[in-house]
């Protein structure tokens, strides 16, 4: 059963890579092409969050558990919002790198 659960979420996450892959065609908005570090960091934040909900549905992860993960998205939602107002609105390669690094560390916890 959780085998099946796990492909099913492979698939899942084939899908989003898919359908990232071809709204890169679609046009993007302002904001999208000014701020294109923080728009690729928060988009990988709603990602996850959608992940977590997802594990919690599944019976995967206890609501505990979800909710300390999402805490954790929270503050690096914070920190990114606040490197950006030290930089006229944006984050530089070093910054995103950081809270890229932060949400691996997330990320590895959700099905860890």
């Amino acid at each position: 059963m959780i085998t099946i659960r796990k492909t099913f979420a492979l698939l899942g996450i084939l899908g989003v890579i898919a359908s990232a892959a071809g709204s890169a065609f679609a046009a993007d908005t302002t904001w999208q092409k000014n701020h294109p570090r923080r728009e690729q960091v928060n988009t990988r934040l709603a990602k996850q969050d959608a992940r977590i909900k997802d594990e919690v549905k599944e019976g995967d992860m206890s609501k505990a558990k979800a909710a300390h993960l999402h805490q954790q998205d929270k503050q690096v939602r914070q920190e990114e919002r606040d490197m950006a107002s030290q930089n006229g609105g944006h984050i530089t390669k070093q910054e995103q790198k950081t809270l890229n690094q932060q949400e691996n560390a997330i990320s590895k916890k959700i099905h860890g």
